[in-house]
């Protein structure tokens, strides 16, 4: 299994890792325990019940700071169609292999894994590699968060790969993000009488307008455009003939490195006055890099990416655990590049293309050679 990256992540695949509830620590364990077999220290950092994070480390010469790649075990439910392939087992058709995970992430922690073992064949990598692989990303990176917090030894690096999929397209940033919960209370009467009562929908539907107007106040992030929001939810009220004693609504408010998340939440509930109640569900920052910064460069080389190329940036809409890890390696160099289909993450009959797995291999040693 050691070099086979498609068997590698049959057997991953084969894990059911579904959160909730997780269940990562077997598939944790059969990581940790190919590491270790190739000469990697590993560690396992519990997260939860039957949840465990793996943090491994090789090569580590205390002159040049390691390389840290990053992958998350967790996967998302199937869905409510039915797969025409089996979520599982990792079958191969078409050149494409299929199953829940094979692009978010799975794939892409084979093929770190692989390429962390392999570049060891060459002689000892300047400065070594250390993997941290989480549980616990999918539902708002909290197993990250969990990490960063509780775990002390997550040392120092010169850069970090988040294998997110890009299509082996690397990508220099991505959003942050403030999720909130919104309530309103009210007082119920019974709607003949509504002066009786206090209408929480009306003070919800109020607040909902003003987000819808809600202005940022800020400037274009050269690298992350403009930040945004958006109201995704909205609860309230039980009968048609009873005034509603509660309501809520969501939102999501992606930010751009050149605001601070805690300066946009305080600008919200100054927005919303005191009639709403706010509460943080996730609260993350933007993933951002200078392009001209030498492990970026670097990346750049070992992917073959054009000068043409790098005068435009990518980045991605998603969230990643780069977000908690970036700020916790105090700022240093974040590129996301993994060997998934971004548009195939989350989907019915998940596939990755079995060229862009062997593809990963090569680009993460490269990685690991000229960064």
């Amino acid at each position: 299994m050691k070099n086979d990256i498609i068997g590698l992540t049959r057997a991953l695949v084969a894990q059911d890792t579904i959160n909730p509830p997780g269940n990562e620590a077997s598939l944790a364990l059969m990581v940790g325990k190919l590491l270790a077999e190739n000469g990697f220290k590993v560690e396992y950092v519990p997260f939860g019940p039957d949840r465990l994070h793996v943090i491994a480390e090789r090569g580590l010469d205390g002159k040049q700071l390691p390389i840290v790649f990053t992958g998350h075990f967790d996967t998302v439910p199937l869905g409510n169609q039915k797969w025409t392939m089996d979520p599982f087992a990792g079958e191969i058709k078409d050149g494409k292999i299929y199953g829940r995970g094979t692009t978010d992430m799975k794939g892409a922690v084979a093929a770190m894994t692989i390429a962390a073992i392999e570049a060891f064949e060459k002689g000892v990598p300047s400065g070594g590699i250390r993997l941290v692989l989480t549980a616990g990303e999918e539902l708002g990176c909290q197993g990250a968060m969990d990490l960063v917090k509780t775990y002390m030894g997550l040392g120092q690096a010169r850069g970090i790969i988040v294998g997110e999929p890009t299509g082996n397209i690397p990508a220099i940033g991505h959003k942050g993000a403030l999720y909130l919960n919104l309530e309103a209370s009210g007082i119920t009467a019974h709607s003949s009488m509504p002066q009786l009562g206090d209408n929480a929908i009306y003070k919800v539907a109020r607040a909902i307008v003003r987000m819808e107007q809600f202005d940022f106040g800020q400037e274009e992030d050269p690298l992350l455009g403009y930040s945004t929001i958006n109201v995704g939810k909205v609860s309230g009220g039980l009968n048609i003939n009873s005034v509603p004693d509660r309501a809520g609504f969501t939102i999501d408010a992606r930010i751009t490195s050149n605001l601070r998340n805690s300066d946009v939440l305080e600008q919200i509930k100054k927005e919303l006055g005191n009639d709403i109640e706010v509460e943080v569900l996730v609260n993350l920052p933007a993933v951002a890099n200078d392009p001209d910064a030498a492990f970026i460069r670097g990346v750049y080389d070992a992917c073959g990416i054009s000068d043409e190329e790098r005068s435009a940036p990518k980045t991605m809409p998603y969230l990643t655990d780069g977000s908690v890890l970036q700020k916790a390696y105090g700022g240093i160099p974040t590129v996301i590049i993994g060997p998934g289909e971004p548009e195939m993450a989350h989907k019915i009959d998940e596939y990755c293309y079995v060229s862009k797995l062997e593809e990963a291999v090569d680009i993460y040693k490269k990685i690991i050679y000229n960064t």
